[in-house]
């Protein structure tokens, strides 16, 4: 075995993780990341109640400190049914807690192990469930009540009187951790320049219990100018450097004392990508914005599963996955653990290259973090031996074997290790779809109408698809989200509705409920791979990050079997190709005729601004496309329904395609919210307001598409004014249902189309539902044949008082 070349092994385990406020997303409120600086010694939390108590407890600490060796100290607390794993340093403090306060009673949610944490909190060592850690956390931990257990040769030693005072349980003290001020415990060096003097952050930082070094020696961090920088630094600057110290600016000061909380070094780092190992931040330590940028302009390093991994530069040399009795020997792997603030990938991959040996590709690290991750190329003369150790690392992995899961896709999560992505064998539209440079060519060499062409360019190009993955926080570089197989989209849908169940059907409050939120946020974000993964903690959340996120997962990966690979030659018309395999008739709709009239006049009646922060954005027409499917019911066979109406249907651009592929379907669950309040229905509205609110895309790329189908609402219609307790009825009956919502268009000025198809188009006025959940009124039916796609609204949004200019294709 030949080791080619070997990365940083230094892997960490990432922190609690912030919130996902992705780029023009909704906001939710999520929870914030905790830092674990590196920090000077400090004394134990006094407990509450007077100065001679907190006097006492640290008196009687030292007692047991300097009488007790370590050996008796693991002994009183195996004695007492706590956990002796912990370092030495970390056992001494358990002991002494025990000893003065009494031992830790077993966590409430788990029955798991209680820890202090740093004097900042009691937390557990256990787990919620393979998927989790527990989420248990306290400042005033639950205690035995009963009296402490001291073992022979405790009782032997110097203290035993001073400890028996303490074995009573009603004569204890009760412990209550503290609120934190923002560096205590913490030692900061200064250094340079900075927009206030060093003896004013001296007092500040003393005031907001740290300490403040003229040496770099034992420091937590180095606070310098960004000046600094530019000057190369001093001597101070250069150690600080050489040792790996975080250096950060002025700014982390002034925000963790604001916010009353230590913020992440990484985010406030200003010399990183000067060091030699040229680390950049990490993306969960990064402002979301700027992490969406850098995983936005990410190259995808893996399109599926015979995808040669990028890094490893094989690709360029002939390399292709090694294949064996049917078996691709490439896989990818994805742990989520928001107990413990983990979100990891790997990758393992066997390669074979022309005129080489077999070679061995290895990489792990925490997500956005690739200058950290552990990586190893290896060349194997011996290709069993190489196989066998690929089934090893498999196991070592996931605690499973290699063999059952790809040949049958038997696995079962084992706590702390990963769980596999599987991989379909396919391209995924990231890396498949037009690139930027092949659009203008593409569509130039395109025997289709020029509307047509660049209507298709878009629908096949990367970027749409790019977007919503990033928006939705789905956008790993190294990890095909667009690729996936049936088997794991599925077993996606089976969490997510089993979660659904037991959350309707659930009592729990507090800190069990915060962990039944918690252990399904690491299932789903272990299995749907995010780049900043959260604890979810509400239904709207729950339809936003997983049930709105898994249908446009899914639907692109059907535009990613689609579009296939269009990396190469674009002369050959590909865009014509692909609008074959579609399977339809796409045509743009005639500006003068009375079809695109009516569909203007119907937006503009029923249109509202879509509000983003302050800033309101109209919507313009730019063109209409009629759409004729053979995966879609006719007009004639629709027309053949009862109860017609023409409506609005928001979709996002990267669902599109698969709309017009195979047609609607239904919601994937059933949720007390906008969209998912009828259940497994396919909801559309009267109102192009509401459309419009899933059809804008961001501020930065205006164009979006509105759809407009006819749907049959049968011989009944049932209305509601709030969300129905059993929809699982509605849908067995397969009966239109209506939402009444706080909105709706004034019937006065409804009319027909095509002779008995309703047109609901009129002014939006108040209704009398004024406590209805719903601002518009919204159908919903639940058989995909009750609904024909008719026309694709292509608009551009505009922020109100700007003008837009429609420029045609030549």
């Amino acid at each position: 075995m030949k080791v080619h070349e070997t990365r940083s092994h230094a892997h960490m385990s990432s922190d609690e993780q912030k919130g996902n406020l992705r780029k023009h997303k909704a906001e939710g409120k999520l929870p914030e990341a905790e830092q674990s600086p590196k920090k000077a010694k400090s004394e134990n939390e006094s407990p509450n109640g007077s100065g001679d108590a907190a006097s006492e407890y640290k008196d009687f600490c030292k007692a047991v400190e300097e009488n007790l060796s370590i050996d008796q100290i693991k002994e009183v607390l195996e004695t007492n049914g706590q956990d002796c794993s912990s370092p030495e340093e970390t056992l001494l403090a358990q002991c002494q807690d025990l000893l003065f306060y009494g031992a830790l009673a077993e966590c409430p949610l788990c029955g798991g192990t209680l820890i202090c944490d740093n004097n900042k909190r009691f937390v557990c060592g256990g787990e919620i469930s393979e998927w989790c850690s527990c989420v248990f956390s306290t400042k005033s931990p639950p205690r035995k009540e009963e009296p402490i257990k001291l073992p022979d040769s405790v009782l032997k030693s110097a203290i035993s009187d001073l400890l028996k005072k303490h074995q009573d349980p009603k004569t204890r003290p009760k412990r209550e951790l503290s609120s934190d001020k923002p560096f205590a415990g913490m030692m900061i060096s200064l250094m340079g320049r900075l927009t206030r003097t060093h003896q004013y952050w001296k007092n500040k930082v003393e005031k907001c219990g740290g300490k403040v070094s003229n040496s770099i020696k034992g420091v937590t961090c180095l606070v310098v100018s960004p000046a600094e920088r530019e000057r190369g630094g001093s001597s101070k600057l250069v150690e600080a450097m050489e040792q790996g110290l975080p250096v950060v600016s002025e700014a982390w000061l002034i925000d963790s004392i604001e916010k009353q909380e230590a913020q992440p070094l990484e985010a406030y780092d200003v010399v990183s990508d000067l060091s030699v190992e040229g680390k950049g931040i990490p993306w969960d330590k990064q402002d979301p914005s700027e992490e969406a940028i850098e995983s936005l302009s990410a190259e995808l390093k893996m399109f599926g599963k015979r995808g040669v991994y990028k890094d490893t530069k094989l690709e360029e040399s002939g390399g292709k996955i090694f294949e064996k009795d049917g078996l691709l020997y490439n896989c990818a792997f994805s742990l989520c653990d928001l107990g413990k603030g983990r979100n990891e990938y790997c990758i393992m991959q066997l390669i074979t290259v022309p005129e080489s040996n077999l070679n061995m590709y290895f990489k792990r690290g925490k997500v956005g973090d690739d200058p950290n991750a552990e990586e190893r190329l290896e060349e194997w003369e011996d290709e069993e031996d190489a196989i066998k150790e690929f089934a090893r690392l498999f196991e070592e992995i996931t605690g499973n074997e290699f063999e059952p899961w790809e040949r049958e896709k038997k696995i079962q999560k084992k706590p702390h290790k990963f769980f596999p992505i599987d991989m379909d064998d396919g391209i995924d539209v990231r890396s498949g779809a037009l690139g930027l440079r092949q659009l203008g060519v593409a569509s130039a060499h395109c025997k289709l109408d020029s509307f047509v062409a660049n209507f298709l360019k878009v629908l096949c190009g990367q970027e749409i698809y790019k977007y919503a993955l990033m928006e939705l926080g789905l956008d790993p570089p190294d990890l095909p989200m667009g690729m996936l197989t049936d088997i794991h989209l599925k077993r996606c849908e089976e969490v997510l509705l089993e979660f659904v169940e037991k959350l309707k059907a659930t009592k729990e409050t507090g800190q069990k409920a915060e962990a039944m939120w918690a252990d399904f946020s690491s299932r789903w974000f272990s299995l749907m791979h995010s780049t900043r993964p959260m604890r979810l903690h509400d239904f709207n959340e729950l339809a936003d990050h997983a049930a709105s996120a898994f249908e446009t997962v899914r639907d692109i990966n059907t535009a990613s079997r689609l579009i296939g690979d269009m990396r190469g030659d674009t002369l050959d018309d590909p865009l014509s190709d692909r609008y074959t395999k579609l399977g339809c008739k796409i045509s743009v709709v005639d500006k003068e005729s009375e079809d695109y009239k009516m569909i203007v006049k119907y937006l503009e009646t029923t249109y509202e601004p879509v509000k983003v922060s302050d800033v309101e954005y109209g919507a313009t027409v730019v063109n209409v496309f009629a759409v004729e499917s053979k995966a879609i019911p006719s007009l004639d066979d629709i027309k053949k329904l009862p109860n017609k109406v023409l409506l609005w249907c928001g979709s996002r651009s990267s669902n599109l395609l698969r709309h017009i592929y195979k047609g609607f379907l239904p919601a994937v669950c059933s949720l007390p919210v906008p969209g998912y309040m009828f259940g497994r229905a396919i909801v559309c509205s009267d109102a192009a307001a509401e459309a419009a609110r899933y059809g804008f895309t961001a501020v930065d790329r205006p164009e979006g598409f509105l759809v407009l189908a006819v749907a049959s609402l049968g011989e009944e219609v049932t209305e509601f004014t709030s969300p129905p307790e059993d929809t699982k009825a509605l849908e067995e009956k397969k009966v239109g249902v209506k939402g009444l919502g706080r909105k709706k268009t004034e019937e006065s000025e409804h009319f027909m189309w095509r002779d008995d198809i309703k047109v609901p188009c009129g002014r939006l006025v108040p209704s009398e539902h004024k406590d209805s959940p719903l601002e518009y009124n919204e159908y919903a039916v639940y058989d995909p044949k009750q609904t024909s796609i008719r026309f694709l609204v292509e608009v551009k949004y505009e922020e109100k008082g700007t003008e837009i200019v429609d420029v045609e294709p030549e």
